[in-house]
């Protein structure tokens, strides 16, 4: 079911009951699965891989060139797994290297104006809201959610089932279960909410809280942290928790707890509410 006002490449190979809508470009080079749908307007660049009942809404486009200012073709690939959903103007760049590929994992949303750079590698399951913008060479794991303007830095690494607020800016890893705040780009805690909604126990929460106690107001040396993960924690639902931790090269993003030292009471009657009202508000020292 091809629109007469779609270009599609003789070299292009189609699957089984792929819909592709009018002014859709699909270059040569590019593999479609079966069931996909593209709306309009769509493009499909060379080097494109793409699974079984994916969904491409209009003015997408898979595979356009890395941004790097110095990077010379040939570039690499693109793959998608099956039953990803683009929205309207999502983006995702092929790799850097001819041997390279971007890789987009299963079920992954991916919503209007999403941006996935070159090199990444995104998992299954994953949430991208309006406007996401992701840097080059990012890892994401499995069942994330990234809020509506989040920035991540290239070579940030986003651990499975973490929750990151809208606009926040991530510029260190992001360990796995945790919230991130959108207004601090800190963590504020584990993703409870997610980890109940994904199967998982209650003492298995009850150890990621264990975990999660240690790793950040335990008050240990980042050596003393490790060690402590590799004894205590090395198995069970803590285990991916260790790994992501023993393999951080940009190290991981602080708790927002850290920064209420700084915090002040401020009385009702500093702002004009009157003489020994009672407080209202919290104000940063410095």
């Amino acid at each position: 079911m091809i629109s007469p006002f779609a270009v599609v490449s003789p070299d292009a190979q189609i699957g089984d009951n792929v819909e592709i809508g009018p002014f859709c470009l699909i270059e040569a080079g590019v593999t479609i699965g079966n069931d996909c749908k593209f709306a309009s307007n769509v493009v499909i660049k060379s080097g494109v891989t793409i699974g079984n009942k994916n969904q491409f809404y209009e003015g997408s486009v898979i595979g356009g060139a890395p941004q790097h200012v110095s990077a010379p073709p040939p570039f690499g690939q693109v793959r998608i797994g099956d039953g990803n959903i683009f929205r309207e103007y999502a983006t995702v760049h092929c790799s850097l290297k001819e041997v390279g590929a971007t890789v987009i994992g299963n079920e992954n949303y991916l919503m209007v104006n999403a941006h996935v750079g070159h090199d990444c590698i995104i998992g299954n399951n994953n949430i991208l809201v309006n406007n996401v913008m992701i840097g080059g060479h990012v890892v994401m794991g499995h069942r994330a959610m990234l809020g509506g303007g989040t920035a991540v830095h290239q070579n940030c690494r986003i651990g499975s089932l973490a929750m990151i607020g809208g606009q926040a800016r991530v510029v260190q890893d992001v360990p796995p279960f945790v919230t991130v705040d959108g207004l601090t780009s800190k963590i504020v805690g584990l993703n409870l909410i997610g980890l109940r909604r994904s199967g998982r126990t209650t003492e298995e929460i009850k150890t990621l809280k264990s975990a999660y106690f240690t790793l950040y107001r335990s008050g240990l040396t980042w050596q003393e942290t490790l060690r402590t993960f590799q004894e205590n924690y090395s198995t069970g639902v803590a285990a991916e928790l260790t790994q992501f931790l023993s393999a951080t090269k940009r190290g991981i993003v602080r708790e927002r707890a850290a920064y209420r030292n700084q915090l002040r009471v401020v009385e009702s009657d500093e702002v004009g509410n009157g003489e020994g009202a009672a407080p209202i508000a919290l104000r940063a020292i410095g």
